[in-house]
């Protein structure tokens, strides 16, 4: 599917603010961070500005050319470890401060401690030593899901990453996301994350291919 991307700049935060805040209001791992509706409309902006202004600052933000897709890469060096802030391909954290969980629940949900568990759980079970990329979160506008967008966002990175002989990382948060990420190239890594009392999470890791071209 041919998609216009860019990289995306300070002056895209609030487009993908909200297009995230769109397309996570029924994941099943925002649901479990914020369970009641009403908390979470007020409290789940907050959230994914939160993961916006980490990636504007330490990574990469691809976004569709009109507004209905993006995708935050962070870059993780080789014997780097990850503290995650946030959930799943719902985000996850930082890396750059121990406290960053702690961190982003009092600046988000002081009285939400599923806010800064989620970031430790997700980074217990990052994969360390390799460097790679790491795919933190996807959203993709709801009226335009199921169009392929997501696929062609991450197909841009992976290609890069095999010719540059780089592996890519992720944790999938529901069972149709895992479907595509496996035809991406992507495999359970080690043990699935079951939240306390919530959904499953998958960490996925991709080895590069030799060939430098995907297969969706």
């Amino acid at each position: 599917m041919g998609v216009a991307i860019r990289v995306a700049g300070e002056a895209d935060r609030e487009r993908v603010v909200r297009l995230l805040d769109e397309a996570f209001q029924d994941d099943p791992v925002s649901n479990w961070v914020f369970p009641d509706p009403a908390q979470r409309r007020a409290k789940h902006p907050a959230l994914m500005a939160a993961f916006t202004d980490v990636v504007l600052a330490e990574g990469r933000i691809d976004l569709a050319e009109d507004g209905s897709a993006c995708a935050l890469w962070l870059s993780v060096p080789a014997g780097g470890n990850h503290d995650g802030d946030g959930d799943g391909e719902n985000g996850r954290g930082d890396g750059a401060d121990e406290d960053g969980p702690a961190q982003l629940r009092a600046a988000v949900d002081p009285d939400n401690e599923r806010v800064e568990l989620i970031g430790r759980l997700t980074a217990g079970i990052h994969p360390e030593g390799r460097a790679h990329a790491y795919l933190w979160m996807i959203g993709v506008t709801p009226e335009r899901q199921g169009e392929g967008l997501g696929g062609a966002l991450i197909e841009s990175v992976l290609d890069r990453c095999d010719r540059e002989g780089l592996a890519a990382y992720l944790e999938a948060s529901n069972a149709r996301s895992r479907a595509l990420y496996e035809r991406l190239g992507f495999a359970l890594a080690g043990h699935p994350l079951d939240l306390p009392d919530g959904p499953r999470m998958w960490p996925m890791w991709r080895e590069p291919r030799p060939t430098g071209r995907t297969q969706a």
